[in-house]
């Protein structure tokens, strides 16, 4: 079998930042050196893909030189296999992994906001998952629920079991137990008045159900005004700078660093924007 990482970015709540984890990892991963395989399973909205495309784009009439990582899709229409029976878009899912797999170091899955059979394939088939949630009860919520007059915690909540039987079937399978890492994302500048709540709630989760608390990405301009182009913080050097570079950028880099050491995913190796 293939000693490629898969890392699976999933949440079934969408806005909460799952393809922006998704482009930084992959093009930090990139400037780190390794090979990289992009899937999205996103079929609607595809924004990983259109990031791609973006990239290609632009590196091309810029004649800049940055990491591209490899794209596998289910097909010419994704949007087809949304309304394909479970069976056959599992089993096209199944084959591109083991393509990507065979020609990667890491390969990094997008997946909606939804509960799917294509989701649950991913989650299971994940060495790592990656679930990224904004600092508020209602994100919460999907990971366990919250006694309204005391606020304690009362169980674990619907997508908590989803990746705790996801994990299993990988055990089962191979042996090896998922990493499961939660980040606190898309944080704003001043602090919530429920932030310490939502803090102490997720600390008392992740003992009852198995994950690590890491730091996400901070609700910064930067990470969509770089959209367009295709690049991420990481791509920021004084040979890629489509915008100009404030500190705001700096510290959206160390960010992303911090992020990458959090999933073990190694240090972010890549020229200072300057």
């Amino acid at each position: 079998m293939s000693q490629s990482r898969v890392i699976v970015i999933g949440n079934e709540k969408g806005g909460a930042g799952k393809s922006t984890i998704a482009m930084h990892l992959a093009t930090g991963l990139g400037w780190g050196g390794a090979s990289v395989a992009i899937i999205d399973l996103d079929l609607r909205q595809q924004s990983l893909g259109r990031f791609l495309s973006n990239r290609r784009t632009w590196l091309a009439a810029s004649q800049a030189e940055a990491p591209m990582p490899l794209e596998f899709k289910l097909g010419e229409d994704p949007a087809a296999f949304a309304v394909a029976s479970a069976e056959t878009a599992v089993a096209r899912f199944e084959e591109i992994l083991a393509e990507a797999r065979a020609q990667a170091d890491y390969v990094v899955i997008d997946t909606p906001g939804a509960d799917t059979p294509l989701s649950r394939a991913a989650h299971a088939s994940a060495d790592l998952i990656v679930t990224p949630m904004n600092d508020s009860f209602v994100d919460f919520d999907l990971l366990g629920q919250v006694d309204p007059v005391s606020f304690e915690l009362v169980k674990p909540s619907i997508y908590s079991e989803s990746v705790w039987e996801a994990r299993k079937l990988k055990a089962q399978r191979e042996r090896k137990m998922a990493d499961w890492v939660v980040l606190r994302n898309r944080l704003a500048p001043t602090e919530a008045k429920n932030r310490r709540r939502v803090e102490e709630r997720m600390a008392a989760l992740s003992k009852k159900v198995g994950f690590r608390i890491g730091p996400g990405l901070r609700d910064r301009v930067i990470y969509r005004e770089l959209f367009p182009f295709g690049l991420t913080v990481a791509d920021l050097s004084s040979q890629i700078r489509p915008v100009a570079v404030s500190l705001a950028h700096v510290a959206a880099r160390q960010e992303l660093r911090s992020l990458m050491k959090a999933l073990n995913l190694g240090e972010l190796a890549h020229d200072e924007a300057a």
